[in-house]
């Protein structure tokens, strides 16, 4: 039997029985539907967030095994890219030092040449992430390889070509040391003997008689050979590997265009021509396309006393003859 329930009337100061109406019970009955329906929601998130099926278990299980494997792989990777690394920085300031080649620039080791919808294709895979940060890992690494690889063919060809490279280099004085009656001139900035300005002098100047053997500084091909303004009778020798030397201010041109010459062949002879204030040779070496300092490059005929002597003679000197 349900409870009776009052509530005390201040007008009439008595205790009255409360009517409960339909609509109140309705509202109950709301109140409580309500309530267990959401407390049920509750418990059923709960329920559903926490506690795994026995398939969702093994695909978590297979998740978290195939990260870890990635996980492994990317240190690996990381640890093959730091062995990488250091062989390109051995192989561009060691051993294309050695042979006077240019470095691979950065942009072409680092270059990828894989398409970029590859990678967007990857996006829709489960653990998408992880597998384009893999992937692009192992593209950047097989290229940096192929880079590598290609660059190490190139060396290999060039040390075959060595010795050929070595009789090329220009190497010696172009006047023997005991036909020079000074070194009038070195490589740098000098007062004009004409202009009587500074002006910069690319090359050096050998102060000999007129008649006076000149010789090929090394291996090569004559491109050039006559008359050229302000040089006068002048001979230029092409000696691959991106070097050429140019001989100035002869009296007489011993050489022709497409004549092959060694290195200590007479070319021509020391002589007063073009631009000239007296008689004297002008050589030049060139690397490259720029213009070299000559005194770098008699390493073959001059012993360390003569060497020295020449380098203090040539900077000490003020004035040259073109």
């Amino acid at each position: 039997m349900a409870k009776k329930k009052f509530h005390f009337n201040y007008e009439t100061l008595s205790y009255e029985q409360i009517e409960h109406t339909i609509a109140h019970w309705l509202k109950q009955i709301l109140i409580h539907a309500v309530s267990g329906i959401s407390l049920g929601a509750i418990f059923f998130f709960i329920f559903v967030s926490t506690i795994q099926s026995p398939e969702e278990k093994q695909l978590s299980q297979e998740r978290n095994h195939i990260q870890a494997q990635y996980n492994v792989l990317e240190r690996q990777m990381d640890g093959l890219q730091e062995v990488v690394t250091d062989l390109q920085d051995r192989d561009d300031n060691l051993y294309r030092v050695i042979f006077q080649a240019e470095p691979i620039p950065f942009s072409v080791r680092r270059a990828t040449a894989t398409n970029s919808n590859y990678y967007e294709q990857l996006l829709e895979m489960t653990n998408s992430e992880v597998v384009v940060a893999t992937t692009k890992k192992l593209n950047e690494l097989k290229k940096q390889l192929y880079i590598q690889s290609k660059s190490y063919d190139e060396l290999v060809l060039l040390a075959k070509n060595k010795e050929t490279m070595l009789q090329n280099l220009p190497a010696i004085q172009p006047v023997l040391n005991k036909d020079l009656k000074h070194m009038a001139s070195g490589y740098g900035w000098r007062m004009d003997p004409v202009y009587h300005s500074r002006r910069f002098h690319a090359g050096m100047d050998f102060a000999a008689p007129i008649g006076t053997d000149i010789y090929a500084t090394g291996n090569g091909t004559v491109i050039a050979a006559g008359w050229q303004q302000g040089y006068g009778n002048c001979v230029q020798i092409s000696h691959g590997y991106g070097y050429l030397t140019l001989y100035g201010h002869m009296s007489v041109v011993k050489s022709r265009v497409g004549q092959k010459v060694k290195r200590g062949e007479v070319i021509g002879l020391v002589g007063n021509t073009g631009k000239s204030t007296g008689p004297h040779l002008h050589y030049e070496v060139h690397y490259k396309g720029e213009v070299m300092n000559p005194q770098n490059y008699y390493f073959l005929d001059l012993s360390p006393a003569e060497y020295d002597r020449m380098v203090q003679m040539s900077n000490n000197s003020g004035e040259m003859f073109d």
